[in-house]
C-alpha cells in the first residue's frame, strides 16, 4: 500500500487519481475546500461516478491546501499529485484573472512544505496554457512541443495569469530538484474532458445543449466555433500519468494531448450526430474564446510509452449515454 497525497482532489481531474488510487489498495489523503467556480463536489453526498467514502482507505481534509500545509508535516508520502488550482473554464479565466493569480500563492506554499515534508515523488499539473500564444494565432500555429518552453531563453507570452502561475509551477519544480533534490514531474494536460466534468466547461455543455435542440436547424457554441482544441479523455490523461511518472524525476515537462485539432463546431456536429440530427453550427462571437488553434505534439509522450485510446467521437458518445440515462 503506497500513501497518495492529492490537493484539489475533489475536482474532476483529482477525483478520476483519487478513484484509481484507491482500486489499487493505497492509501488516499485528499485536500480541497471545495471553492466556488472550480467543479470541486464535497465527498460527503458521493461523487457522480462513485463514493469515495466507500472505501476505508479514503481521507479527506476540508480545507485549503495551504491551511493543511501549514498543520501536516507528514514525511511518508510516496506521491503527491498537486493538482489545486484556482481555475473553473475560459470565462473563469478571463474574467477573474486576479483570483486565478492566487495559484502562485498555492504552488509556492507547496513547494515550500514538500521543501521540509521531503514526498519520494511530486506530480505537478501544469498545463497548455503555458504554452506561448504566439504560437497558437489563426495565421501561424502549429503543435505544441514540449522544447519550446526553456526557462533559459525567452519562453514567449503564456495564456493570461493562469498560463503565467503554471509556468512558474514549472520552474519551481526544476529548482526543487536542483537545489534540494525533490523529485518531480510537470504534466501539460490539452483540453480534457470526461462525464463528470462541470459544466463550466466546454464538454459537457457542448454535448448538453446538443441533446436539448434535437432536431432544431442551429446549434450554437462559443467565440465563432472556428477555434480549434485538443481533446482527450480524463481517463487517457490518468492512464498517461500513470504510464510515465516514474520516467522522470528532474521536474520536466511531459504533454498530454492526442495531436488532433478539433473546432468547436466540429465538435458540436459529432455530438448533434450522435444524438440523430444534422444542424447548422454557429458561432456566439460575443463570448470567450481564447487562442485559436491549441493542440499538443505527442513525439515525447510516444518515447515514454504513452498514447492515448479513446477516440473523441467515443468519449462523446460515453458522455451522452451518461447524459440522457441521467435523465430518463
Amino acid at each position: 500500500m503506497k500513501k497518495i497525497l492529492i490537493t484539489g482532489g475533489a475536482g474532476f481531474v483529482g477525483r478520476r487519481f483519487v478513484k484509481r488510487h484507491l482500486d489499487l489498495g493505497n492509501e488516499v489523503h485528499c485536500v480541497d475546500p471545495i471553492a466556488a467556480d472550480t467543479g470541486g463536489i464535497d465527498p460527503e453526498g458521493g461523487w457522480p461516478l462513485y463514493a469515495p467514502n466507500d472505501y476505508e482507505s479514503f481521507h479527506f481534509y476540508k480545507q485549503d491546501c495551504r491551511t493543511w500545509f501549514r498543520e501536516h508535516r507528514d514525511d511518508d508520502f510516496d506521491y503527491v499529485f498537486h493538482l489545486a488550482a484556482m481555475v473553473g473554464g475560459r470565462a473563469m479565466i478571463e474574467n477573474n484573472p486576479l483570483a486565478v493569480a492566487d495559484d502562485l500563492s498555492i504552488d509556492a506554499e507547496y513547494w515550500q512544505w514538500a521543501k521540509a515534508a521531503k514526498p519520494a515523488k511530486t506530480v505537478c499539473f501544469s498545463s497548455s496554457a503555458a504554452y506561448p500564444i504566439g504560437r497558437q494565432r489563426e495565421l501561424g500555429y502549429e503543435l505544441l512541443s514540449e522544447d519550446m518552453i526553456q526557462f533559459d531563453d525567452d519562453i514567449g507570452m503564456p495564456d493570461m495569469s493562469y498560463g503565467w502561475a503554471k509556468l512558474t509551477c514549472e520552474y519551481l519544480a526544476l529548482l526543487a530538484y536542483e537545489k534540494h533534490g525533490l523529485k518531480s514531474v510537470c504534466y501539460r494536460p490539452f483540453s480534457g474532458y470526461g462525464e463528470d466534468q462541470d459544466e463550466s466547461y466546454p464538454f459537457p455543455s457542448i454535448c448538453k445543449r446538443a441533446m436539448a435542440h434535437v432536431g432544431e436547424p442551429t446549434l450554437s457554441v462559443w467565440g465563432t466555433g472556428d477555434q480549434m482544441r485538443d481533446f482527450i479523455y480524463i481517463e487517457d490523461c490518468v492512464d498517461g500519468v500513470l504510464t510515465t511518472m516514474d520516467k522522470i524525476d528532474n521536474g520536466d515537462a511531459l504533454n498530454l494531448s492526442t495531436g488532433i485539432y478539433t473546432s468547436f463546431k466540429q465538435f458540436a456536429r459529432i455530438a448533434a450526430e450522435e444524438c440523430g440530427y444534422e444542424p447548422e453550427v454557429v458561432g456566439l462571437s460575443d463570448k470567450p474564446a481564447g487562442v485559436f488553434a491549441r493542440g499538443g505534439c505527442t513525439k515525447k509522450q510516444a518515447e515514454y510509452g504513452f498514447k492515448a485510446s479513446v477516440s473523441f467521437r467515443e468519449g462523446i458518445k460515453k458522455a451522452l449515454a451518461l447524459f440522457a440515462a441521467r435523465a430518463s
